[in-house]
């Protein structure tokens, strides 16, 4: 795998090329499909990974036993660093939403890869950072806004993240269903349904099997409360 690949992503993108080949002859690569778990919630931590391409839903399972999505994350990022929060064990599953392909290394080369290489501390824990942060505004958004707003910032969050125009609009980029959007707001699969029909009447989306396209985002925006 050539160097340029990883170059450009946050982690890596103060490397020198001989440093990121370095990176690279310790990775393995695996291409997996639609569905697949990567890694599932309490396994022991052996591995991170970054994903080069396709998206990885985070599910976690709910004292009553239910699994539920609580994010998606998008090419170019990495997932699985439970050494960045002190963990032993992986705090929730990841699973392919779409065909993805990745790289893994060791987890016993983690803290060699924070002290010898510039950036990737700061970048990976950024994105830790990030990622609590967006949890912190879900859980703001279920304590504070009506369902209508907070399916529209879920939906308009997936676009910001992995959208794809297309001639109807903005397609979320992978296979997506309704009950994950109900998982994702904190609310039933049938107001979700409810609502996504209503829209698609009204041209703000369109929702068929496993695929969202917003076809106008500005009006979803504006539902939202932004």
């Amino acid at each position: 795998m050539d160097e340029s690949l990883l170059a450009p992503l946050p982690p890596f993108s103060l490397l020198k090329r001989e440093q990121i080949r370095a990176i690279l002859d310790h990775a393995v690569s695996r291409r997996a499909d639609v569905g697949i778990t990567v890694f599932n919630e309490g396994d022991a931590a052996e591995r991170f990974f970054l994903l080069l391409d396709g998206t990885i839903r985070v599910a976690k399972v709910t004292p009553d036993g239910e699994q539920v999505t609580s994010l998606h994350i998008p090419a170019g990022q990495l997932f699985g660093i439970a050494p960045a929060l002190g963990r032993d064990a992986y705090p929730a599953s990841a699973i392919s939403a779409s065909e993805v392909l990745f790289l893994s290394w060791p987890v016993s080369l983690w803290h060699s890869f924070i002290a010898d290489y510039p950036g990737f501390a700061t970048e990976t824990y950024k994105t830790v950072g990030e990622r609590v942060a967006e949890m912190n505004t879900r859980i703001m958004e279920m304590s504070t806004q009506h369902v209508e707003q907070r399916i529209a910032r879920a939906l308009l969050r997936l676009v910001k993240q992995s959208g794809k125009r297309t001639d109807e609009g903005i397609e979320i980029s992978f296979p997506i269903t309704r009950q994950d959007v109900s998982e994702m707001t904190g609310t039933t699969l049938h107001t979700v349904s409810r609502l996504l029909s209503a829209w698609e009447k009204d041209g703000l989306v369109s929702s068929k099997r496993k695929k969202i396209v917003v076809c106008d985002a500005h009006r979803l925006v504006v539902l939202g409360g932004a």
